[in-house]
């Protein structure tokens, strides 16, 4: 047998494992949200149902607040024993949490053991959620030939937004199977428990994943060398780190408020009838499912930057006509189907373009603290603030703030080196055979 029909089978395991788990990790990470109303009193004193709901909510903010100390434990061993056992933790947390949701007593039965076993489940799915992103990129990157690093990397939101449309959808046909004591009395429980049992089916593809060439390489040059410590070495790199930043707050809020949110707004703000607001949400998704690999072909081909530009300028100016627009479900689809067009260049080549940022022996970690802290500041405030302001202020007042944060993400753009099919690998073992890498670079800086 051939070395190529080999290389193929683990390039579509890894593409299955990545995909297949990260799917799953935001499959369980968003049907929390969409079944709070059925079993917040199920966790939480059912005499006073607003107070459950709102101590569910305050719960799910939780999971955002563990998500930075998930991203630096996790990217911090994903750089020390490796990226493959990381995923593996993480897919493997975040179904055991799901699962524990799924089967796990209610109030009535163990009092506040409930509320706390919700809280630790939801700490969990934080601290998985925060670690997988990092690892599962930073393998992703490292697998991909570099000639190809921007379609591969476009398989992350992909899966994504495929993992949050399948909660979508499972909370619509359960909506619509089952009575509304049904759902309170054990529907609920279905999604954790599918989730939690498929996450078991993702570990075990995970396991069975060689781990990243790039890392494997890093550590048989240096075998026993003392790691670089975390904070010296995120200084020494501070640049890279606030380009992350820079690049995740735009791309963030404009995805949660668009992507995720828009169709809830539209039901409790514009009046618009719920099945059609989430069909049209479902639509949009698989839009922006359908463009990514187009824009992370497009990306291999001319470049992250111009890519990035068209995706952060471009939503940018569509924003506010897209808005006036909304008036209802159809208007609501067509608004976010043409906004999923320009999102979906940026999400789809992020990936490559972090990674294509921080060497080897901190790529994960690197990557992980100012990505999850930005995404706790604004991602995980963005829902609250588009409701708030608009309603205090009016819609445009945070389009404005939406514009401005991608103004921010576009300015940074014009920062980045360009990266596009830059070799990842580091510095090949002492004796080994010499290729065309030629060794892994420091990031260099952009010209002036």
């Amino acid at each position: 047998m051939t070395p190529v029909p080999d290389a193929r089978r683990g390039a579509r395991r890894a593409l299955l494992a990545i995909g297949f788990g990260h799917a799953l990790e935001w499959y369980d990470w968003g049907i929390y949200a969409i079944f709070v109303p059925f079993f917040a009193a199920r966790f939480f004193d059912p005499g006073d149902q607003v107070s459950a709901v709102l101590s569910s909510l305050a719960v799910f903010a939780v999971g955002f607040v563990a998500r930075p100390l998930g991203g630096l434990v996790v990217g911090r061993l994903a750089d020390r024993v490796g990226r493959r056992p990381m995923m593996a933790l993480t897919v493997g947390g975040m179904a055991a949490a799901s699962l524990l949701i799924g089967i796990s007593p209610t109030y009535a039965t163990i009092g506040v053991g409930a509320s706390v076993v919700l809280v630790v489940a939801r700490v969990v799915q934080g601290l998985a959620t925060g670690g997988e992103l990092p690892s599962a990129q930073t393998y992703l990157a490292e697998a991909a030939p570099p000639q190809r690093r921007g379609l591969w990397s476009s398989v992350i939101y992909i899966a994504s937004v495929g993992g949050n449309t399948i909660g979508v959808l499972l909370g619509l046909v359960l909506s619509l199977t089952l009575t509304t004591e049904q759902m309170a009395g054990f529907g609920w429980r279905i999604p954790f428990v599918v989730g939690g049992v498929l996450g078991l089916v993702a570990l075990w593809i995970r396991r069975s994943l060689e781990e990243s060439e790039v890392f494997t390489r890093e550590a048989a040059v240096g075998p026993g060398a003392r790691p670089p410590r975390i904070w010296p070495e995120i200084v020494r790199h501070r640049r890279e780190a606030a380009q992350v930043v820079g690049l995740s707050i735009g791309f963030t809020v404009v995805y949660y408020s668009w992507v995720i949110a828009a169709p809830a707004y539209a039901i409790s703000e514009l009046g618009i009838d719920s099945s059609a607001a989430l069909l049209a949400g479902v639509l949009a998704s698989l839009v922006l499912i359908a463009v990514q690999p187009a824009w992370g072909a497009l990306s291999d081909r001319i470049g992250r930057r111009p890519v990035l530009l068209i995706s952060s300028v471009g939503t940018a100016a569509l924003l506010f006509p897209l808005q006036a627009m909304v008036r209802d479900a159809v208007q609501l689809g067509v608004a976010m189907a043409i906004a999923m067009v320009f999102i979906g260049a940026g999400v789809a080549i992020l990936p490559a373009a972090y990674a294509e940022m921080f060497p080897t022996r901190i790529r994960a970690v690197g990557l992980a603290v100012p990505y999850s802290i930005a995404v706790a500041a604004f991602g995980g405030t963005a829902p609250y603030l588009q409701t708030w302001v608009g309603t205090t202020l009016g819609r445009p007042a945070f389009t404005a703030y939406v514009v401005a944060l991608l103004v921010v993400t576009a300015a940074t753009v014009l920062t980045l080196r360009e990266g596009r099919a830059t070799d990842l690998a580091g510095p090949r073992p002492a004796g080994s055979a010499p290729g065309r890498e030629g060794g892994e670079r420091e990031p260099a800086r952009p010209a002036a």
